[in-house]
């Protein structure tokens, strides 16, 4: 792929994706969308990223989920005895098989409600898992978390166990985890449960390395962003003229990633949008919030949940907590 791209698709001033990539390239504290991050490039870049040697959390909460699956079913036996599983952003369900295969070991009564935004990974789920798991009982929801939520509450009236995996919750900043986890505690009810996934604080070093991998794929999953906008949108990025710049401040737990401009320039988007950069300026790309066990306590009830157990990989860095509503 060539440093400065041609627009190879028709570019849309209409879409969502125009709209917010002009709105943060024109915002003082210039940001990309990292929901962007992903097309078809950007999906291998980030499974070549979760196979990375320094990139630890994948392999974390692997670890959890294949070994202490008996046990989280163990607990969510004790609290619902019958109940729905829903999943936020179900993806591929490899780490959550798991917990489903172990569900049906012990005979537990639920139905598997995937939501993911993709139709593909639905239909995907729907034809594969009943193969993987048998006797499972599967229904895609197509769409967005709380709206699928929704759905899924009249759809049936079991007790719900929400899955959101993969320390997607480090997506957010704590003050948006406060208001995501608070939005979700609004579509539960009183005894519902959440099994969610934090990276824990640990040595920085450790952390910073897992966002600046040595052979220099998560710099081309960051500079992949300016080739799609490029793409789709009719721009001009030269990325040879962005350096990937990854910090972690570890007295407050944010692992931030930016795009610094190596030069003053222009870049033009469609036919009549010129954005400028200043030498060494930055484009905030993505947070990925690192938490303490005691800050996942406070964020539960801060948002009106109560923690009922943790799981660890082996090495506690990574923790999926238990939550009930």
């Amino acid at each position: 792929m060539n440093a400065t791209e041609l627009l190879t698709v028709p570019c849309t001033k209409h879409s969502t994706f125009y709209a917010d990539v002009i709105k943060g390239l024109s915002a003082p504290q210039k940001y990309l969308d990292s929901k962007y991050f992903y097309d078809a490039t950007g999906d291998r870049l980030f499974q070549e990223i979760m196979r990375c040697e320094d990139y630890y959390p994948t392999r974390c909460e692997m670890d959890i989920l294949s070994n202490q699956s008996a046990a989280i079913s163990n607990v969510l036996g004790r609290h619902c005895r019958s109940f729905d599983v829903i999943e936020l952003g179900a993806g591929d369900a490899t780490k959550s098989i798991h917990l489903l295969q172990q569900l049906q070991q012990q005979h537990r009564d639920y139905t598997y409600y995937p939501i993911d935004i993709s139709s593909n990974v639905i239909d995907l789920l729907e034809h594969t898992l009943p193969v993987e798991v048998p006797g499972l009982s599967i229904q895609g929801l197509n769409g967005e978390y709380m709206d699928m939520l929704l759905l899924a509450k009249d759809l049936s009236p079991k007790n719900k166990v929400v899955l959101f995996m993969g320390a997607n919750i480090g997506n957010f900043t704590p003050d948006e985890a406060l208001q995501f986890c608070r939005t979700l505690r609004a579509h539960l009810q009183p005894g519902d449960l959440l099994l969610t996934g934090f990276d824990l604080k640990k040595h920085p070093q450790v952390i910073l390395n897992a966002y600046n991998d040595r052979q220099g794929i998560t710099r081309a999953f960051n500079l992949n962003l300016l080739h799609r906008i490029n793409r789709e949108l009719g721009a001009d990025f030269n990325t040879q003229q962005f350096d990937h710049y990854p910090m972690y401040d570890p007295s407050t737990g944010a692992c931030k990633s930016y795009l610094v401009s190596k030069t003053t320039q222009q870049v033009h988007i469609a036919e009549d949008v010129v954005i400028g950069f200043r030498e060494n300026e930055l484009i905030y790309m993505e947070i990925s919030q690192k938490y303490s066990l005691e800050e996942t306590d406070h964020l539960a009830f801060a948002s009106g949940f109560t923690p009922v157990a943790r799981f660890f990989d082996r090495k506690k860095w990574f923790a999926d907590c238990l939550w009930k509503a």
